[in-house]
């Protein structure tokens, strides 16, 4: 095409989870555009709306463009957990943190391989991102519930009255709707357009889209003034991609993500120049259930009840990790399990499941309705059940709520929450856990105006910018549960007002 980027690789390492070192070819002479705005988004999930929201309020005409026949992708089936460290609902449990202690949280699971001024970027304005949620968005999260994920020394995180991410991208959307912000559905980005001097003028795509089929649609040339903004998510969906970066991740594991989370635009940023690193580290999700594909719900018994407040055994029915250990020591935890021939089992009783009902009301009698999940009376009858050894449970269980007494975990140190019970009455409630492919933590290497960085100059690429999965850098090795939205939209927010205020 002429009035695109050239096409050519920069270099394999580029997809294999290091950056392209290759210069690629400009267009050199400007492309006829059929329509020109001042900034471009793309993608829909939470990061890609905050952006578009951001830039339209501080004065930039915007539109939002989706290749999908819906608009919220991976967002809208997000478990709608988000860290809020400072809220009402950890002052009204009691619960010490501090941002400190979150930045912190977040560097150890990452191993410290994160880019340390983005962390404290982001968790400085981890309180007003719950403020501007509530106040400006009109997000409401249930009032008297307070959670913790894997990784987090206390419960920090917040939950959507409806149990979703939608209950953000919905607000999210009318918000977008109310400010007069076109979203176009069905408009994939072929191609990212960049003159000759470096910088990113303009779109390529392809209007009325049909997923998967990239010759289909008809193509038009979008430029943008000021700058484009890419929110367009991860890669788990695509096998052949995640597996240059990750071998064992192949067709045999399920992934939560939707269809639509290929990597057309991380190999297109790769041919433009764009530095992306750590691409390689994708993590699981440990607490899904293998009775059911993507999603699905069963990993919020799983997580929420057993995690939380119950136990995770094998097969032997011994524990066998912390059950709030970050999400890559869980999920590697159990494929050592399964490669020993063992399953991996959530366990919880009727008083600790009260948490779950409170933050998912329906949910639990879904998941039995589906056989997801079972329930027995005693512990007897479970362990006959699942055909884990009764003596060993039973064990098991007594040594746990030795620690619950004592607050106090000396097999694994875990966490034990001020709410939690000893296992003592039933019924009971068990489910599988399966681990799948779930959220990639690599991606483009952006600064602190979201701009994204230039692999040959290490310098910012004039009318580019970033959020979201598709960025690196927040998470390092692991990312933990619930700090997902908060860095969607922390980021998204800076990078619409960022772009907005670009000189065209």
């Amino acid at each position: 095409m002429t009035t695109s980027i050239s096409r050519r690789s920069l270099i394999a390492g580029s997809i294999a989870g290091t950056a392209a070192i290759a210069a690629p070819a400009f267009a050199k002479a400007a492309p006829k555009w059929d329509e020109t705005v001042d900034v471009i988004v793309v993608g829909t999930g939470f990061a890609g709306l905050a952006a578009a929201i951001e830039a339209k309020k501080a004065g930039a005409n915007v539109i939002v463009l989706e290749k999908m026949t819906f608009a919220g992708g991976n967002s809208a089936i997000n478990g709608g957990i988000m860290t809020a460290t400072g809220c009402p609902q950890q002052k009204m449990h009691g619960i010490k943190d501090s941002q400190e202690l979150l930045e912190k949280d977040i560097l150890v699971a990452g191993a410290y391989m994160n880019n340390r001024e983005k962390v404290h970027q982001m968790v400085s304005q981890v309180l007003s991102n719950y403020e501007w949620c509530v106040n400006e968005l009109g997000v409401q999260f249930l009032p008297d519930a307070i959670g913790q994920e894997g990784g987090h020394s206390v419960p920090r995180y917040v939950t959507t009255t409806n149990g979703s991410g939608s209950g953000i991208v919905m607000k999210e959307l009318e918000y977008v709707k109310k400010l007069g912000i076109p979203v176009r559905l069905r408009t994939y980005v072929e191609h990212i357009v960049r003159d000759e001097s470096g910088r990113v003028t303009g779109l390529e795509v392809r209007e009325n889209y049909k997923f998967p089929d990239k010759t289909s649609g008809t193509v038009k040339r979008i430029a943008a003034k000021k700058g484009v903004i890419l929110c367009y998510g991860g890669f788990a969906a695509d096998v052949k991609f995640r597996m240059y970066q990750d071998p064992k991740l192949d067709a045999s594991l399920d992934t939560t993500n939707q269809p639509s989370a290929t990597s057309e635009l991380w190999r297109e940023t790769s041919a433009i120049g764009c530095l992306q690193v750590q691409n390689d580290w994708i993590q699981c999700g440990p607490w899904d259930n293998p009775k059911e594909k993507g999603m699905g719900i069963g990993w919020q018994f799983n997580q929420t009840a057993a995690a939380e407040y119950g136990i995770w055994v094998n097969s032997k029915g011994d524990r066998f990790v912390n059950e709030l250990a970050n999400r890559k020591v869980r999920a590697d935890a159990i494929m050592v399990e399964q490669q020993n021939g063992l399953k991996a089992f959530a366990i919880c009783n009727e008083p600790n499941v009260q948490p779950l009902k409170k933050q998912r009301p329906g949910f639990l009698e879904k998941m039995l309705d589906a056989k997801i999940l079972d329930k027995y009376d005693t512990v007897e009858a479970m362990a006959k059940g699942a055909g884990i050894p009764l003596d060993e449970l039973k064990k098991t269980i007594a040594a746990f709520n030795e620690a619950v007494k004592t607050k106090k975990d000396p097999a694994f140190g875990r966490y034990i929450n001020n709410d939690q019970v000893p296992m003592v009455d039933g019924p009971w409630y068990i489910g599988e856990c399966q681990p799948k492919v779930h959220h990639c933590m690599g991606g483009l290497y952006t600064d602190l105006n979201c701009q994204v960085i230039d692999v040959r100059n290490d310098k910012p690429i004039p009318g580019l910018y970033a959020a979201g999965e598709s960025t690196s850098g927040v998470h390092g090795a692991v990312r933990l549960g619930s700090v997902a939205i908060l860095d969607c939209l922390v980021f998204g927010r800076i990078a619409g007002k960022a772009a907005a205020a670009a000189a065209k």
